[in-house]
């Protein structure tokens, strides 16, 4: 019987050692999603943006009660482990020193996405609802809304819906803070 080449797939563990010993330039925009290094787009000024306006909202809304991680890994498995633009973790004494939040530790995760609508929605979203992480925003730019996925269930959000420049919106796990969106869409 024969079979056809087969794709190598790597760990986190092996994915950081290569970043370690140079094989994976320090500033490469790069995550691991299924044991695959993906390249991920450069950061254009309008998604630099509303990364930027959406981390300061945050950060005043939930201070003292989670962590924002801004464009930092998230360890889902041993194969996966991607790098959401923002990510609001449960509250930890050492801010996760020692090791990368799990979608355990998390509580939402917003992807902005400009390029990257369809591998976000198509690729991740299912991802962190495989890891259970309860709640995650999809920002689409070009379409001025944003897609809200929560409560996993069996590896599927069981709540799914969309809003057109929504005003406010708050975290399920964080409902008194209240996130003014509207500043995001704006010109």
């Amino acid at each position: 019987m024969e079979s056809g080449p087969r794709k190598h797939r790597i760990t986190v563990d092996e994915y950081h050692r290569m970043a370690e010993i140079g094989l994976l330039a320090p500033d490469a925009r790069v995550e691991l999603i299924e044991g695959e290094i993906i390249d991920m787009p450069p950061i254009g000024s309008d998604h630099g943006s509303v990364v930027d306006q959406l981390t300061q909202l945050i950060v005043q809304a939930v201070t003292g009660r989670a962590i924002v991680r801004v464009q930092g890994a998230v360890r889902l498995s041993s194969s996966s482990e991607p790098q959401p633009d923002v990510a609001l973790l449960r509250l930890r004494p050492d801010f996760y020193r020692h090791e990368h939040p799990t979608g355990s530790n998390t509580l939402l995760v917003i992807e902005v996405s400009d390029t990257s609508l369809r591998y976000d929605r198509d690729v991740k979203v299912p991802l962190y609802a495989r890891h259970e992480v309860p709640e995650v925003w999809l920002v689409d730019l070009n379409g001025e809304r944003v897609l809200f996925y929560r409560k996993p269930v069996d590896g599927a959000y069981q709540d799914q819906f969309s809003e057109s420049r929504p005003a406010e919106a708050s975290p399920l796990a964080l409902p008194e803070a209240v996130l003014d969106l509207r500043a995001i869409f704006a010109a």
